[in-house]
């Protein structure tokens, strides 16, 4: 679904000084920066790039001098008469020391970057970014080939291109789980559809096959969506593309298809999961899930959903629960079924990170290229990996990390993930690659199960939907709907079946009322022009 375009209100009276410090130098960018590595004059400048201080950097390293910066400044900036030069920002600060900077002008990094999307969209409409279209034409050929056009897209507003997106290695989210022993005990088979699954909750219940002395928990619910979601979009009928893009609401990070056909079924199959007591009974107070893993993880729950392979961490969830229960066993399953029989699920947007460069840069021809050498041959798979026989050795064509480095070796990565800017985990050339380095950072007993959550997780997903600009509707009230959705999940949930109809209705109505049809409304627009052109 399409990405977050939630304007952050703290921020927004940045907007005047962006401009103000931004705007005047934007031709000169672009003049200043068109010559070689080294600007037109073949003097040596400074390339200043954000980067993230999570306050863990080992000692005899800084975020600004280790490893990674010395291997990049040798092999990118001098022999192009470089100097690279790394601006730390608090992770936890991200956006708000972003705004800091941008609204610095002249102090702002000539490459900048932020999860948040209603941040980047914002910047670019206000002017504060520098338009990418023809420098990544000229001097992106090795990143537009690794990002590809769909990634691409994600960077654009309006069909100019004012951000790098860093393409995600796994679209996959979400998987589910059920407790094999307990089936093998009761002699009933793994469930395969949605009808299937229910009688098996039945079934935990009734029997208790735990032995949990009455506390079983058939069904392990909370209010975060990778409990619901699989659920929820598994009763989504299927729809036109103008429904897809105009009843379609997105809160926060996530599309929510609280208006499409389908959802109340949903919501009614969930009423009556709780009220035959087949379901976690406070969920709505489960907002992070402790409750949930601390039930599975001493034996009480039978079937759940999680993000796919969480639960398969040294000294995760599942290692905790075999730790306390003898043989007990989880298998990676695909059950909830919609009415075409696929196992309907959201996946994510293929872009994790958006990376900019603002108005006022003079290297944005320098940051373009920077980028581009880091898409090129070798860089990042060396950036990503390390040092061959010290950090980890190949095994079928697929890097595996050495399971006791040293000292040395481990300190070399501790920031590698935020230095490779253009990707979002891992990348090895194809989706199988990524999902098998990915299964191989699990202890080996997991890897296997790992790698079938992950089949899962990226099996009948539902795409983002994408629009050409951002919907101010959804800033504006974003927040504030979320809040109603949540509030419609619990409420409708856990009433008397018998009530479910009036309270659906009263808290739709709510909905709507609260911005829901000012961002159906917009959208039902932008949707128009988009087809218009």
């Amino acid at each position: 679904m399409a990405k977050s375009v939630r304007f952050m209100s703290a921020v927004l009276v940045a907007g005047s000084m962006l401009l103000s410090a931004c705007s005047p130098k934007s031709e000169q960018a672009a003049s200043e920066g068109s010559g070689s590595g080294s600007g037109s004059s073949g003097k040596q400048v400074t390339l200043s790039v954000e980067v993230f201080d999570r306050g863990n950097s080992p000692s005899g390293y800084t975020i600004k001098d280790n490893y990674w910066t010395r291997w990049v400044q040798e092999k990118f900036g001098t022999p192009n008469q470089i100097q690279m030069n790394y601006v730390p920002v608090p992770r936890s600060e991200e956006v708000e020391k972003l705004n800091v900077l941008m609204a610095s002008g002249g102090d702002v990094p000539d490459i900048v970057f932020t999860y948040d999307s209603s941040t980047f969209y914002r910047y670019a409409l206000q002017g504060g970014l520098t338009d990418l279209t023809e420098l990544i034409d000229q001097y992106g050929p090795n990143l537009k080939k690794f990002l590809g056009e769909e990634v691409l897209n994600y960077g654009k507003v309006e069909g100019k291109l004012y951000a790098v997106p860093a393409k995600r290695s796994n679209l996959g989210k979400y998987s589910s789980f059920i407790r094999k022993d307990w089936l093998d005990k009761l002699s009933l088979p793994v469930p395969q559809t949605t009808d299937e699954l229910y009688t098996t909750l039945k079934a935990f219940k009734d029997k208790d096959p735990g032995g949990t002395g009455g506390k079983v928990i058939p069904l392990g619910m909370t209010i975060a969506p990778a409990q619901y979601e699989p659920l929820i979009w598994s009763f989504i009928k299927e729809t036109t593309e103008e429904q897809k893009y105009t009843l379609t609401q997105q809160l926060g990070s996530r599309d929510y298809p609280i208006l499409l056909p389908g959802f109340k079924d949903a919501l009614q199959f969930m009423n009556k999961l709780y009220n035959e007591g087949l379901m976690s009974r406070d969920f709505g107070l489960d907002e992070d899930k402790k409750k949930m893993s601390e039930d599975i993880s001493t034996g009480k729950v039978g079937f759940f959903s999680e993000d796919d392979t969480n639960i398969y961490y040294a000294d995760g969830t599942y290692e905790t629960l075999q730790s306390n229960v003898k043989d007990a066993e989880l298998q990676a399953v695909d059950v909830y079924t919609n009415e075409k029989g696929e196992h309907a699920k959201p996946e994510y947007a293929p872009v994790g990170l958006y990376v900019m460069i603002p108005k006022s840069s003079k290297h944005a021809v320098e940051a373009v290229k920077y980028l581009d050498w880091m898409a090129s041959g070798d860089v990042l798979f060396n950036m990503q990996t390390g040092v061959e026989g010290e950090n980890y050795t190949m095994k079928d064509g697929i890097p595996v990390a050495l399971e006791n480095p040293t000292e040395e070796a481990k300190n070399r990565m501790f920031n590698a993930g935020d230095m490779t800017l253009i990707t979002n985990g891992q990348q090895l050339g194809s989706p199988e690659k990524n999902k098998e380095a990915k299964a191989l950072q699990f202890p080996p007993k997991y890897q296997d199960g790992a790698r079938e959550a992950l089949k899962i997780s990226n099996s009948d997903t539902v795409p983002p939907v994408l629009m050409d600009r951002p919907i101010e509707a959804q800033a504006k009230y974003g927040n504030t709907l979320l809040d109603k959705f949540n509030e419609m999940i619990v409420k409708t949930t856990t009433v008397k079946p018998e009530q479910f109809e009036a309270v659906y209705d009263s808290l739709m109505k709510d909905y709507m009322a609260s911005g829901g049809q000012a961002v159906l409304d917009e959208r039902t627009k932008v949707y128009g022009e988009m087809k218009s052109k």
